[in-house]
């Protein structure tokens, strides 16, 4: 590992050019490696003085390098007798902490991430209907969540908004677009932990929703299934449609204490 001979110039915020701090390039160093895999997920990176040495810069600045790259997410860092810096692959919830920041920071509301995913989500629909392998991989995948969704106790809110999370989080992964499936998928992620919160208040208050909305979910769902599986794009994204703007404002109804949009309550 070696930094750059000449430093890398960034444009600053205002227009003007500004040189990287020495931990800045070295965290930029470590984060090509990351990303290229030559630092696997689960790795632990080489011992501090081995880095120092290598990088050839002073103890302060390689800590700030490592406070940077775990500031996203890239390294845990351990302290102790067993101590060292783990390495962690970019994730989509790496991803959906940092635009929860961003979100959050710009006072967007929840209802606002609903509305994206609305329009969104069924695209993705329609194209998990358009593979040509569908029905031996997205279909499958519906399936079995749908049975494990009717096998859920009725009481058990935690555990089938779980299940049905999994169902909307397998339309987007398996929509066949890599790119869709991570900027979505972030977003899906920010989205459940509304839906989880929701959950967990009702579970917490006793204020159980009406008998008839979970077997109207999973009738719903297994209804996008069978369009999915038939290869009906329209069709699909219809019902994805019509699904969100029925379960999505009972989500934001509810009366439990917001949590923010990296998941933490305020």
């Amino acid at each position: 590992m070696t930094v750059p001979s000449e430093p890398i110039v960034v444009p600053s915020p205002r227009g003007q050019f500004t040189q990287p701090s020495v931990a800045e390039l070295v965290a930029d160093a470590i984060r090509t490696q990351i990303v290229a895999g030559t630092l696997p997920d689960g790795s632990l990176l080489p011992k501090q003085d081995q880095l120092i040495s290598e990088f050839q810069v002073s103890r302060p600045s390689f800590r700030e390098a490592l406070r940077i790259l775990e500031s996203e997410g890239l390294v845990s860092v351990r302290r102790g007798n067993v101590g060292g810096a783990q390495v962690h692959a970019p994730t989509p919830e790496n991803a959906a902490r940092t635009l929860g920041l961003v979100l959050q920071a710009r006072n967007v509301a929840l209802d606002d991430l609903a509305a994206a995913l609305d329009v969104i989500e069924p695209a993705c629909a329609a194209h998990c209907a358009l593979r040509a392998d569908r029905n031996s991989t997205v279909v499958p995948q519906l399936r079995e969540l749908n049975r494990r969704g009717r096998a859920v106790e009725l009481q058990d809110l935690a555990g089938a908004a779980l299940i049905f999370q999994k169902f909307h989080q397998a339309i987007i992964d398996g929509c066949g677009n890599a790119t869709l499936v991570i900027v979505i998928g972030a977003l899906e992620s920010l989205w459940s932990l509304h839906k989880k919160a929701w959950a967990d208040y009702a579970e917490d208050t006793g204020e159980i929703p009406e008998p008839s909305l979970r077997p109207s979910v999973i009738a719903a769902h297994e209804e996008i299934t069978d369009a999915i599986e038939a290869g009906d794009a329209a069709r699909a994204h219809q019902l994805v449609t019509a699904h969100l703007a029925t379960v999505s404002p009972l989500v934001l109804d509810h009366r439990a204490p917001r949590i923010d949009m990296t998941g933490a309550r305020p």
